[in-house]
């Protein structure tokens, strides 16, 4: 079998037999990939730690020939997100953003840059103290851009201004201006404070993406905006 070395993180564990594991890793160069944990659920097993969810770690792996499977022979453990563990709030909404991350990964696909994003957003729900409908909003926005589904943030998208884009159109992804918004009736008008988030959270640098604050006002409609726009280019 070949040995391969790679970084991932755990995004799906499931118990197999009375000690053994199937788990779903998500790496940055072979995507998402299943792998079986022998004896890994024994109190004694190198693995017990290293196979739980949100274990971020430097795994060896063995490729089985016959199928997709890896099978994990060791792991150097790097992060396991403790703070995330023991708070229930902070649980659910990394479990919600498993569940998408688990949506748009595929196999032997490169996902270094979703990695990287969800790795910042697990870190920053873990270790700072922020408003979790903020972060959650930048995550999907950001996300959306890296899979090349970003609203148009620029200009308007119907006559190509520059300014007064206080307006989100749903129907025409992204912004208008508000000459152009007054036919529009699927979209809302937003502060400017929401536009400039939305334009942050598309267009930042990914080590500074949540390094902003905007007031709770502005946090609200940008909300708005992330679900239903989200939900009408992945989820419908």
């Amino acid at each position: 079998m070949a040995i391969l070395k790679t970084k991932g993180i755990i995004i799906a564990e499931n118990f197999v037999n009375d000690y053994d594991k199937m788990l779903v890793m998500l790496t940055p160069n072979l995507g998402k990939i299943s792998c079986s944990a022998k004896g890994a659920r024994k109190t004694k097993s190198p693995l017990l730690a290293a196979t739980q969810f949100l274990c971020f770690g430097e795994y060896i792996l063995y490729k089985n020939p016959t199928n997709d499977v890896y099978s994990i022979n060791s792991c150097d453990i790097i992060e396991v997100f403790y703070n995330i563990r023991i708070d229930l709030e902070k649980l659910e909404k990394v479990s919600e953003v498993t569940k998408i991350i688990q949506k748009v990964t595929t196999e032997n696909e490169d996902n270094y840059k979703i990695l990287q994003l969800y790795l910042n957003t697990l870190y920053v729900i873990s270790e700072k103290d922020k408003n979790m409908d903020l972060v959650i909003s930048t995550f999907k926005m950001r996300l959306l851009a890296i899979l090349g589904l970003a609203p148009n943030i620029i200009e308007c998208v119907e006559c190509g201004k520059k300014e007064e884009l206080n307006f989100f159109s749903f129907k025409n992804n992204g912004f208008k201006c508000s000459d152009c918004s007054k036919q529009d009736k699927g979209g809302m008008n937003i502060l400017e404070v929401t536009k400039n988030a939305i334009q942050y959270s598309i267009c930042s640098n990914p080590k500074k993406l949540y390094s902003f604050e905007i007031p709770l006002e502005a946090i609200k409609e940008f909300k708005i905006v992330a679900d239903l726009y989200f939900k009408l280019k992945l989820e419908s």
